[in-house]
């Protein structure tokens, strides 16, 4: 018995938190953004999570293999699943690309400010035609040539002042920023992802011990039964009945057996192993209280932390420039040109020659294309607020909810580890007084219903306490960190 209670509360413990961080990374993925331009001359789009474009595939689910697949199995822990799932899981991987497109658009914007330096080398054959445009004198021939020439020559073209590309290199600043952000949470991400497949593999592990002994302990009572059927002590309604619970036993064993095997293999798509690379799991996840801080502690940590959250405030400095960078359209602007070079008939007979150019650029009319481009700004700077302004209330509703949970789940599970000492004590008595032939293995039967209702409730309540823990941790910022010194204290 002990055996068993040892397997149904390893069972338990691994499923629990196999579940939590599976919600957890259900409502948090997404495929990384894409950022780009809305229009022409106008804000590129702020980076985000957002749905996939091709696939409808949780792409934090699978990643890019590194290998092939060896004959030897290798062992696995979460410290090395994590590891790996950072290095190869396709998530980051497209997070990471999303990340240098932001910096080239940083890149392009701010090339609008930066001087532009290039040179030029021509060697020219020409006949010109002075009648044909209107030049007509005396003693010169109206076709002259052909003739050449030789041009080596460098231009320079410099911004003065441009409040536009000013703003809108700012803008693409903070948007490079809030892509580094969105990948700071996609790692957080990864950690929960891969964590959730980890756990669901050992989730599976736990459940085919768990089969294995709850099939070989209603095998031992069938054969009790039918021993006793034998010495005409018990009834043949007695074989029956333990020879139906055996085999629901044994199919049971066969189902968890076989999610044993599909578990392991998303966990190896989570990760970048070859899917028929095999591996054993090295680790537990064991049950463990946690004393959370206060209210207050946890929304300053959140907001100081939480990637998505300066991700999205940076989104919002993002778009203000960009709207500043719209307005200035109307504002003059001031360029400075020139070159210098050698022209002649040949290098050997050539003269440095240059040319020097101010510019002042006066907007008159656009057309209305300034106007759609302030309007545009105007929204996409309104969408970015709203949906800043909700994630900071979001944070706050999520850490309050896992505040309550985590006192309340923690006095379930301390009724439910009662419980299932009470149902396992009512099974062992139920099993000496069948063996005594006071009663029938009805009783029995009913005694093994009450252990297994017995580890779901404490199933139910490790569920909503680690629910509660693993969700706090990710509400303040501390999913990666977090999970990574849960695991590392087994």
């Amino acid at each position: 018995m002990k055996r068993c209670r040892s397997q149904a509360n390893r069972f338990a413990a691994v499923i629990s938190l196999s579940l939590i961080i599976a919600e957890i990374v259900a409502a948090q993925t997404g495929p990384p953004y894409q950022g780009g331009s809305q229009a022409a001359e106008s804000a590129p789009a702020s980076p985000g999570i957002t749905a996939p474009a091709i696939s409808q595939q949780n792409p934090f689910s699978g990643s890019v293999p590194q290998g092939k697949a060896t004959a030897e199995s290798i062992p696995l822990s979460f410290k090395d699943v994590i590891d790996l799932g950072l290095k190869n899981n396709l998530g980051l991987l497209l997070q990471s690309d999303a990340t240098l497109a932001a910096r080239g658009q940083k890149w392009k914007e701010l090339s609008d400010l930066l001087p532009n330096l290039s040179g030029a080398i021509s060697e020219n054959a020409s006949q010109v035609n002075l009648q044909a445009q209107g030049i007509r004198i005396p003693g010169i021939p109206p076709v002259i040539g052909p003739f050449g020439f030789f041009d080596a020559r460098l231009y320079l073209k410099q911004s003065i002042l441009n409040l536009k590309a000013l703003d809108r290199t700012r803008g693409a600043r903070a948007n490079e920023k809030a892509a580094e952000y969105t990948y700071k949470d996609a790692r957080d991400i990864v950690v929960l992802a891969v964590g959730n497949a980890y756990l669901q593999a050992l989730a599976g592990a736990a459940r085919v011990d768990s089969a294995q002994a709850q099939f070989e302990t209603a095998q031992a009572l069938h054969n009790k039964a039918v021993d006793q059927l034998n010495a005409g002590v018990s009834p043949a309604i007695d074989s029956l009945r333990a020879k139906v619970q055996m085999q629901s036993r044994e199919q049971q064993l066969i189902v968890a057996k076989n999610d044993y095997a599909k578990q392991k293999l998303a966990l190896a798509r989570a990760i970048g192993l070859p899917v028929a690379q095999e591996f054993t799991l090295t680790d537990e996840a064991p049950y463990e209280p946690l004393t959370a801080m206060g209210l207050e502690e946890s929304l300053r940590r959140a907001y100081l932390s939480r990637s998505d959250y300066l991700a999205a405030v940076q989104q919002v400095r993002a778009a203000e420039h960009f709207r500043r960078a719209a307005t200035a359209e109307h504002f003059p602007g001031i360029d400075f040109s020139g070159n210098y070079g050698d022209l002649g008939v040949n290098p050997g007979n050539s003269h440095g020659t240059f040319q020097v150019s101010g510019i002042l650029t006066i907007p008159i009319f656009a057309g209305g294309k300034t106007h759609a481009d302030v309007l545009q700004a105007e929204a996409t700077l309104r969408q970015n607020r709203q949906q800043l302004e909700n994630l900071r209330e979001q944070i706050e509703y999520e850490i309050r909810t896992a505040l309550l949970d985590l006192e309340a789940a923690s006095e379930q599970v301390r009724v439910a580890q009662s419980s299932v000492d009470l149902a396992n004590q009512t099974l062992t008595q139920a099993r000496d007084r069948f063996t005594a032939g006071v009663t029938d293995n009805l009783e029995v039967v009913q005694a093994q219903e009450s252990v297994a209702s017995a580890n779901e409730s404490y199933i139910s309540s490790l569920y909503a306490h680690n629910l509660a823990k693993v969700s706090l941790a990710r509400a303040i910022g501390f999913a990666e960190q977090g999970v990574r010194q849960y695991l590392q204290s087994h």
